[in-house]
C-alpha cells in the first residue's frame, strides 16, 4: 500500500492506496497555519489510519522544495520556511521511504496519465488559493521546470505590474468580487475572470507549447461557467508561432494532487527495487 499526503492552504488530505491505485482510506483536516500545530494534527490523523506501514509515501507541498533534503523552503500560501517535512513524516511511519514534490507538479502528473492516449505534452494549471503550474512530458514531470512558479510572474494588470495570482487566483476573486467562485453566476463576471486567467496562461503557452492545458483547483471546478470565455480570450493572442492548445477541465480537480502522490510514490518504489 501507498500513502499520499496533500498539504493544501486550507485543508490537508491523507489517502491510502492499494498497489493498483485505488483509494482505501481518506482523512481530511483543516491545515493549521502554524507548522508546530500542523505536525500535531498530522500525527493525530495518521494514527487514525488502519496501518502506518506502507511501501512508499509521497507528500504534496505548495511552494519551493529542497527535494534531496526533504525540506519545504518556502510554503507559498502557507507560513513556514525551511521546514523538515520529509523527516517529520518519516517519524510517523514504519520503515517507509518518503518523497516530496510540489503539489501542482503532482496534480499535473496524475491528470497527464489520464490523457496519455491523446496528449504527451501537458500543462496543468491549478487555479485555487494561488496559481500553480505543472509541465508533464511523456508522463514525466519536466525536470527543467520543477521550481517554475508562473503564479508569481509579474504581469501588467490595470496599468500596474502585479503577480499573476494576485489578480487571477481564487483568493483574488474573493478580494475583488466579495464572493467565492462557487457563489458567482453572472456571465460578465466570469468573462472578466477568464480574461485575467488568460493574461498569464498565454505566457505559459508561449514558453511550453503544450498540446493541452488541463485546468484544476477550486476555481476550475466551475469550468462550465468560464471555459468558453477563456478559450476566446486566448484565441485573441494567437499567432502562427503560438498556437492555442486544447483547454479541458481536470478529471479529478479536487483529488489530482493525492493521485499524483500515488503515481510518484509507486514509480520511485519501482525504480529502486
Amino acid at each position: 500500500m501507498y500513502l499520499g499526503i496533500d498539504i493544501g492552504a486550507t485543508k490537508t488530505l491523507l489517502a491510502t492506496f492499494t498497489n493498483k491505485g485505488d483509494i482505501k482510506e481518506r482523512i481530511k483536516f483543516l491545515t493549521p497555519k502554524n507548522y508546530a500545530k500542523f505536525k500535531i494534527e498530522l500525527s493525530d490523523n495518521v494514527a487514525k489510519l488502519s496501518t502506518n506501514t506502507f511501501t512508499g509515501c509521497c507528500v504534496g507541498v505548495p511552494g519551493r522544495l529542497d527535494r534531496k533534503q526533504g525540506i519545504g523552503i518556502a510554503m507559498g500560501n502557507l507560513p513556514g520556511e525551511d521546514v523538515p517535512i520529509k523527516k517529520d513524516v518519516q517519524a510517523l511511519l514504519t520503515n517507509c521511504p518518503v518523497s516530496l514534490e510540489n503539489d501542482a507538479k503532482l496534480a499535473g502528473l496524475s491528470e497527464a496519465v489520464l490523457v496519455k492516449d491523446t496528449y504527451q505534452r501537458v500543462v496543468y494549471a491549478t487555479i485555487s488559493t494561488g496559481i500553480g503550474i505543472g509541465v508533464i512530458v511523456n508522463q514525466e514531470i519536466e525536470p527543467n521546470l520543477l521550481d517554475a512558479e508562473p503564479g508569481k510572474m509579474p504581469l501588467e494588470h490595470n496599468g500596474k505590474m502585479m503577480a499573476w495570482e494576485s489578480f487571477a487566483s481564487g483568493k483574488a476573486i474573493v478580494k475583488r468580487y466579495g464572493k467565492k467562485a462557487s457563489e458567482i453566476t453572472d456571465p460578465t463576471t466570469w468573462k472578466h475572470i477568464a480574461e485575467d486567467i488568460a493574461i498569464g496562461l498565454i505566457d505559459v503557452i508561449a514558453m511550453v507549447q503544450p498540446q493541452v492545458i488541463v485546468l484544476g483547483g477550486g476555481v476550475s471546478t466551475h469550468f462550465d461557467h468560464f471555459g468558453l470565455f477563456l478559450k476566446q480570450a486566448l484565441q485573441a493572442y494567437e499567432v502562427p508561432l503560438i498556437p492555442i492548445p486544447a483547454i479541458i477541465p481536470a478529471s479529478r480537480p479536487e483529488e489530482a494532487v493525492i493521485y499524483g502522490c500515488y503515481e510518484l510514490a509507486k514509480r520511485l518504489h519501482e525504480r529502486t527495487n
